[in-house]
């Protein structure tokens, strides 16, 4: 889908806020609501924008510890990745998982209450599929973190 900056614009305000009316994005982007309107459902249309969603504050609940997991594997068949896969996808502490090029196979972002959660968190993983290293990283602080794109 080819983007204008009237598209740009509004991307940019529901990244900010998809909470906010019709009404409001309208007025930030200097239009009206039905044209609005138009291109957002244009936009899901063509996959530009996925689900709106609510972000929560981990710390407040409770989830003070962010570790990034460096996992290195001697297996590479399929089997294998699709069981790592699948207890990464079902573990929620795992609030994202990337494959890498280079030495080190995965990254994941864990989210826990403390160190103890994090091992127990470990201990399961490691139940469930075989792993060659692991390192983990513990965050002393969130310098920034975001979800919005440069649109």
């Amino acid at each position: 889908m080819q983007l204008d900056e009237i598209d740009r614009r509004i991307l940019r305000e529901l990244q900010r806020d998809a909470g906010q009316s019709l009404e409001q994005i309208a007025r930030a982007v200097g239009s009206s609501k039905t044209p609005v309107w138009n291109r957002i459902r244009k936009m899901r249309e063509a996959g530009v924008v996925g689900k709106q969603t609510v972000l929560l504050d981990a710390e407040a609940l409770g989830l003070e510890a962010c570790f990034f997991v460096l996992i290195r594997t001697a297996e590479h068949e399929s089997g294998w990745q699709n069981a790592f896969l699948e207890a990464v996808r079902a573990r929620p502490e795992v609030l994202e998982a990337h494959r890498l090029a280079g030495d080190i196979d995965y990254i994941l972002k864990v989210r826990v209450p403390n160190a103890r959660a994090y091992d127990t968190f470990y201990q399961a993983l490691i139940a469930q599929v075989k792993v060659h290293e692991v390192t983990a990283l513990l965050s002393m602080e969130e310098i920034k973190a975001t979800t919005e794109l440069p649109v």
